[in-house]
Parts: structure tokens; C-alpha cells; sequence
């Protein structure tokens, strides 16, 4: 299994050393990957983040990451797709020609309307707008001279230069509905949920290997991104997250499994939506993500990051550290 962090590049806690020192920190760790969001009208999410606006641009930001760091890659959980694909297809080239091919490109549909009609594209699909850059980005990232029409972009006899070092950039679905995971197995490298209960998510990793050896398809990299806490005790650990906002969030969420109980009410049914607790309660929430089948996992801190250098130091001595070692 492969260890990502989601960088401090929102909110309050968003500044040129978290970002940058953080992530030169979690390369010396021994992390594998450094991960972004996406927003170009941010509203934070009440149960997780205080109302602070401050988004610093996906693209910018894994950029002068990667002119800092040598080897761990840089992904998009999720970019959502607000911007010309031709544009996010010249900035990722121009990036792996300058960092080298380290790039992932994790697509979601994105939650709010006001981002859309910001820039009159309020009427558009979503979700077919990111199958339309999975579909060009494929094009373009090996062909020159390429012609594409679909509802919601058309051109003829495009060339972009340059094209992305080492070849086809990465392309992974985010999001966690039932659609989200068959999309993923149709045209897309990897399936990255977010909050995502462990019952739901073998639920859906379940369907997508039916579907790939039905359709004859490699089965996509599966990976999660849950927020996280961890500490020297639980109770520590529980005392930074919002228990009550989660457990709100994840029984409002519309294709969940439920527990036997028909409603998330302990921490115990935030497992796959939290990881919090100890470091060996961490180690013991991955092998049951190991177990559900995921590949890359990705710690939020966004519960913790006032403490954003300690739980690095943290999570890569007492997980990253121990997991590679074998312990």
C-alpha cells in the first residue's frame, strides 16, 4: 500500500511552509504521495473546517512542490473540472517536464453549483464534463493534430506541447457513489472516495472487479482519503475531530451502507469515514483497508493541521516507518 497526505493549502492553515516545508518533511518520511484539492469559489465544509476562504490554486501549488522534492508524487483529489481541459492538459505537460512524471490526475464532478455558474457553465453535466477531459486528455497527451466534438467541447487539428514526460498522465475518478465506481472501471486508471464507510467501500470495490473482468479492463488503483487524528492516547486523538458533524454527514450521505444498527452513531461506524486514535489503532484501520482492497491511502489532517509538522513526524515514524519495515 502506498501513504499520501492532504497538503495545509486551505483554510486558516494554508502558507508557504506548510505547503512547501510540509512536503519536503513527508518525502523525507518516507510518504509516497502529497495530494490537493480543487475549489475556485471556495465555501468550507461546516463539519470539518472553519470559515476561512483562503484556497491557494491545485496546479500552483503541486508545482512549487514539485521543484522542491525529488521523488513523491503529486495528486489532485479531485480537480474538478471548472477549467478548459486543453489548459489543465498544457499545465500538466509543462509540470512533468519540469518535476518529471509524477503527477496524478484525480477528477470529481465537485459539490457546488455557484462554482459552475461563476463561469456561465451552471447548465452543464458534471459528471460528463469529466469524462470529456478524461477522453481529450487521452487524446492529446500522445497525438498531435487532434480533432474532438462532444456536448460540451469541440475543436480541430489541436496540437499541445509539450507532451507529459514518461507518457499518459494517471487519470482517477473521485467521488464515492455507486456511478462514481462504475465510471471509474469505464475510462478511468483509479477510484479515489472520500469520507467512505468500510462496508460501503467493499461494497463498491466488489462491484468494480465484477466489472472489470466483465469487461475485460484492468481493475482501476482503488484509494481513500479519510480524515484523521492520531496521537499517543485515543483520547487525545478523539478530542481534535468533530464526531458529532461526521456522524451528522454520514448518515446524510444518500448510498451509504448503514450499520446493522440503520444509523452511524459511535465512532466505531465512522470506520473507513476516520481514522483516529493511536498509532497502532491506525495500523490495525489499515489492514481493514488492505483487506477492502485499497492501494493508496491518503491521511487528511484537516482536523489537525495547527499540529500539521507533528503528525507528520508522527505517522512516519510510527506508521510509514513500521509498514515499510514490515513490523
Amino acid at each position: 500500500m502506498k501513504f499520501g497526505l492532504l497538503l495545509p493549502h486551505f483554510g486558516e492553515h494554508a502558507s508557504r511552509d506548510n505547503v512547501l516545508q510540509g512536503a519536503i518533511m513527508a518525502e523525507k518520511a518516507g510518504f509516497d504521495s502529497v495530494w490537493v484539492r480543487d475549489h475556485l469559489v471556495f465555501e468550507p465544509h461546516g463539519e470539518m473546517e472553519k470559515p476561512n476562504r483562503t484556497f491557494y490554486d491545485a496546479l500552483t501549488t503541486l508545482t512549487a512542490i514539485g521543484a522542491v522534492t525529488e521523488r513523491i508524487e503529486l495528486g489532485t483529489g479531485s480537480l474538478i473540472p471548472f477549467r478548459h481541459p486543453l489548459i489543465t492538459a498544457l499545465m500538466t505537460g509543462t509540470m512533468t517536464q519540469l518535476f518529471g512524471p509524477r503527477v496524478i490526475l484525480g477528477f470529481g464532478a465537485g459539490t457546488f453549483d455557484h462554482e459552475f455558474e461563476a463561469i456561465e457553465w451552471g447548465e452543464r453535466d458534471r459528471v460528463e464534463l469529466v469524462r470529456s477531459n478524461a477522453e481529450i486528455f487521452k487524446r492529446v497527451f500522445t497525438e498531435n493534430d487532434v480533432t474532438y466534438s462532444d456536448a460540451n467541447f469541440s475543436f480541430s487539428d489541436i496540437t499541445i506541447e509539450p507532451k507529459p514526460l514518461g507518457g499518459r498522465v494517471p487519470f482517477w475518478y473521485c467521488g464515492a457513489t455507486p456511478r462514481s465506481a462504475r465510471l471509474a472501471v469505464e475510462f478511468c486508471d483509479g477510484w479515489m472516495p472520500g469520507r467512505i464507510s468500510m462496508a460501503t467501500l467493499d461494497k463498491r470495490v466488489t462491484t468494480m472487479r465484477e466489472l472489470s473482468e466483465t469487461a475485460g479492463r484492468t481493475m482501476p488503483t482503488v484509494a481513500v482519503i479519510p480524515p484523521t487524528s492520531i496521537e499517543r492516547t485515543y483520547e487525545e486523538a478523539v478530542k481534535h475531530v468533530n464526531v458529532p458533524g461526521l456522524l451528522a454527514w454520514a448518515n446524510k450521505a444518500k448510498f451509504a451502507v448503514k450499520p446493522p444498527s440503520g444509523k452511524f452513531e459511535t465512532v466505531k461506524d465512522l470506520s473507513g469515514q476516520l481514522i483516529v486514535g493511536t498509532p497502532e489503532d491506525a495500523l490495525e484501520e489499515i489492514d481493514r483497508f488492505a483487506a477492502t482492497g485499497v492501494e493508496h491511502l491518503v491521511f487528511d489532517f484537516r482536523f489537525k493541521f495547527d499540529r500539521w509538522f507533528d503528525q507528520i513526524e508522527l505517522l512516519g515514524s510510527e506508521i510509514i516507518g513500521k509498514v515499510n519495515a514490515g513490523v
